[in-house]
């Protein structure tokens, strides 16, 4: 294995160790998460109030020194709160005032809380990593990495994201409820701290986790696996329940995170324990279901589930 491909298993490991200092118990979570900014694309998280999802992304930002800004996407923000706008400037003439996408980390908190004009201002800078304004094209600083948030119970008052967005998210995840021995941690190191910040320590810089991205790229994926993946999405499109199944950007997805995952893991090469590990988070939210079964409480991640119970699985040995 080559000296980057070491350094992105030990360097991911002590930023995952690093953030349950503050995330505790939720160490499958964090590492999803973690794949995703190592595949450089954006996390959708999608789970109810008070399970730490703003408490990931900000951690995340301090680990890594990324630039971080939060939006609070409500009913009345407009897109010019997210990307910018021109203002007279003291000269009097217009320029050009950046917005809070101009950062590395954007956490989008309650996303479908704005009205769909503005959830769509977030398309371009997502899968361009770049904003226009006024005719001007502004590129965004690299890494550039959307971390959006959702709430699965809570529907007045929102705006469903439609499948176009959720299609630009590499991978939706949730975090869960804690088991009692964690939550009981949880309580103990707050009074512990005596107050509700806690400080992480930098472990890597941004340069620092560009070179661990690059690194990725290098991970072999073999025939066997890369057609065992392309037969996993091809499965989402032929089940009876599903009215449309996941485009080739899902078989990228896929690809992307379970490269990631072997890095992570210590290898060059791609299992396909690595595929079915990432296959739920990079897949799921990307099926659009029949609509009768919206009732039975059926979702894209049961869909998944049942097509890597039935497509076959290759050997593991590396081609």
């Amino acid at each position: 294995m080559t000296n980057g491909l070491d350094q992105v298993a030990v360097l991911g490991n002590r930023i995952l160790d690093e953030i349950e200092r503050a995330v505790i118990g939720k160490r499958s979570a964090l590492e999803l998460l973690l794949l995703a900014v190592l595949s450089d694309g954006h996390v959708l998280i999608e789970d109810f109030p008070g399970l730490a999802k703003t408490l990931m992304a900000r951690s995340l930002a301090q680990v890594t020194d990324l630039g971080f800004n939060r939006v609070q996407f409500t009913p009345d923000l407009m897109p010019m709160d997210v990307t910018g706008s021109m203002v007279l400037g003291r000269s009097g003439d217009l320029e050009f005032r950046r917005g809070p996408v101009f950062t590395n980390l954007l956490l989008a908190d309650e996303v479908n809380r704005a009205p769909a004009k503005t959830q769509a201002a977030l398309l371009e800078a997502m899968q361009e990593r770049q904003v226009t304004v006024d005719g001007v094209t502004h590129p965004l600083d690299r890494p550039f990495i959307v971390i959006a948030t959702q709430n699965p119970i809570e529907y007045e008052g929102t705006y469903p994201l439609p499948e176009a967005q959720l299609d630009r998210f590499l991978m939706r995840l949730s975090v869960g409820y804690p088991t009692a021995d964690d939550e009981l941690r949880v309580i103990e190191d707050r009074m512990a701290r005596r107050s509700d910040d806690i400080r992480l320590e930098r472990v890597v810089d941004g340069p620092t986790l560009r070179a661990m991205q690059a690194s990725v790229e290098q991970v072999h994926v073999s025939s066997s696996v890369g057609r065992y993946m392309v037969e996993l999405v091809g499965a989402t499109r032929t089940r009876n329940r599903v009215q449309v199944g996941a485009s080739p950007r899902g078989s990228l997805a896929l690809m992307k995170l379970a490269r990631a995952r072997a890095a992570l893991s210590g290898r060059d090469f791609v299992t396909p324990d690595d595929v079915k590990n990432v296959a739920i988070p990079a897949l799921g939210h990307r099926i659009i279901l029949r609509p009768e079964l919206w009732v039975q409480d059926v979702r894209g991640d049961d869909v998944v589930e049942e097509c890597l119970d039935t497509v076959p699985t290759p050997p593991s040995v590396p081609e």
